[in-house]
């Protein structure tokens, strides 16, 4: 087959090639090109120990017990702004790892092999891989000049029938697998989920029958599996096989909880219980954004413990956005999400029951502001939309629209001091005063009586008042 490989890739296959050592691409690339997809990580095994990698490529790097050398593309460096350049960078640079062929025996802990040797040959390496559709390779094929002419697909676990076949399936002995490494279960729904396939029945079976195999697994190797899942447009489809397999009581209890608690009663405009709800709302999102994603289906998930039923048969659920908060905060310690993720998950699920009403003041609008902060804005309204169609609501209504565009306008005043066209050097120049916790207290009621529309937030008005409110001072 032929492919149209990027420049640096052609490049790594022909360093190997004319050093006389084999190299294949593999992994997801494979799967990718199968499917026409677009190939956002390159992998590569070799028979070359990681000593010979090195070699051939003095910049890569080595630090694991895995045979894999690390190796970024030079030019990609470079596009680098230059004060970023060999620093941390929040631009993700792409990285070509290059494993050499292994064989892995022994997986005590479920999660890391006992042992590792460099194995000798392709199939080795290949066998003990975790799905079919990722246990492919691809062998360059050479003229006499060394110069890539095409490519042999190598498939010994026919990855390529379960691909056409929309087919997740375990390689060889599907339970080996997950007792060998049992994030793997987690991968195959992931994956699953990812390219909207279909597990293959004894995978999924065997995922049901090892799900305590998770409690060996890091919460960080979890967090990033979930939140992969969880960005993806059928994230929802996603969770509900984990729910199907047993894998969501033991990563989320809390959302697991929600089944079964219901919501619909008299006057109530909820046809689903609390669980189905979030995921029915999950299924709404029209977000990537896996913290948002997240929000949405924990939005609620402090209903179970609020849940009381009146005697006109009205369901209640009082202050349950406080309870879900406190909840989404054990959570996110448990999955180890970072500061910035853990808060904005917090904020988003703390304030998703704001009121939205014609009648709104201005300063109901900037208290809301202020809570969820504005870099949130959008990410709140994304979660409220959601939150509605899960409910079965139409997706917006003009009192959200209305809302929407007060929050536009009251923008465009004042939000901060700081904001204010003028500042304490101006008022002790005016006042001739010196520093002290009066410029405070004075920059404070100037911008209350913007904030209140009494004055223009312009120079000469705010001066103007400040000499009317400081008649007293000399």
């Amino acid at each position: 087959m032929r492919i149209n490989l990027p420049p640096f890739v052609k490049e790594i296959i022909k360093k190997f090639l004319e050093n006389n050592q084999e190299i294949y691409i593999v992994g997801g690339a494979v799967r990718d090109l199968m499917m026409d997809k677009t190939i956002h990580d390159w992998d590569f095994t070799t028979n070359a120990s990681p000593e010979i990698i090195l070699s051939l490529f003095p910049d890569g790097f080595y630090d694991n017990n895995f045979g894999t050398v690390g190796i970024i593309n030079p030019v990609d460096e470079k596009n680098l702004p230059a004060d970023r350049q060999g620093k941390t960078s929040s631009v993700k640079i792409p990285v070509y790892e290059i494993t050499t062929f292994r064989k892995e025996m022994g997986y005590t802990d479920g999660r890391h092999p006992d042992k590792v040797s460099w194995g000798k040959t392709l199939k080795e390496d290949l066998i003990r891989r975790d799905f079919t559709i990722n246990a492919m390779a691809l062998k360059p094929i050479i003229d006499d000049k060394k110069n890539i002419i095409n490519f042999e697909l190598i498939d010994p676990h026919q990855g390529q029938k379960d691909i056409k076949n929309k087919l997740v399936k375990a390689v060889g002995n599907t339970r080996e697998r997950f007792q060998e490494d049992a994030l793997r279960m987690l991968r195959a729904i992931r994956i699953t989920t990812q390219l909207g396939f279909s597990i293959e029945e004894k995978t999924f079976q065997a995922i049901k029958d090892n799900v305590n195999l998770l409690d060996k697994i890091s919460a960080e190797r979890v967090r990033d599996e979930l939140l992969k899942l969880l960005s993806y447009p059928f994230a929802a489809d996603g969770y509900l096989l984990l729910r199907n397999s047993g894998l969501a009581e033991k990563i989320l209890p809390e959302v697991e909880k929600g089944f079964g608690v219901e919501q619909k009663s008299p006057g109530r405009h909820h046809i689903l219980d609390v669980g189905n709800h979030s995921v029915q709302s999950l299924k709404s999102s029209k977000s990537i954004d896996p913290i948002v994603n997240l929000a949405i289906l924990l939005h609620d998930v402090g209903k179970p413990t609020v849940a009381r039923v009146q005697k006109d048969g009205v369901i209640t659920f009082y202050n349950h956005e406080m309870i879900s908060a406190s909840l989404a905060k054990n959570i996110a310690e448990k999955l180890r999400l970072s500061k910035i993720q853990s808060e904005r998950l917090i904020t988003l699920v703390r304030w998703h029951q704001f009121s939205v009403d014609e009648n709104q003041t201005d300063k109901a609008i900037r208290r809301f502001i202020k809570n969820v902060g504005k870099k949130n804005i959008e990410d709140m309204i994304q979660l409220r939309t959601a939150d509605r169609l899960g409910g079965g609501a139409r997706e917006t209504s003009w009192r959200m629209e209305l809302f929407k565009k007060k929050i536009i306008e009251v923008q465009k005043e004042p939000f901060l001091i700081t904001d204010l066209k003028i500042n304490g050097l101006d008022i002790m120049k005016t006042l001739k005063i010196t520093p002290g916790p009066l410029i405070g207290q004075l920059l404070n009621q100037l911008f209350e009586a913007v904030v209140d529309k009494k004055i223009k937030n312009e120079k000469s008005a705010l001066l103007k008042h400040l000499k009317q409110i400081t008649k007293d001072i000399k």
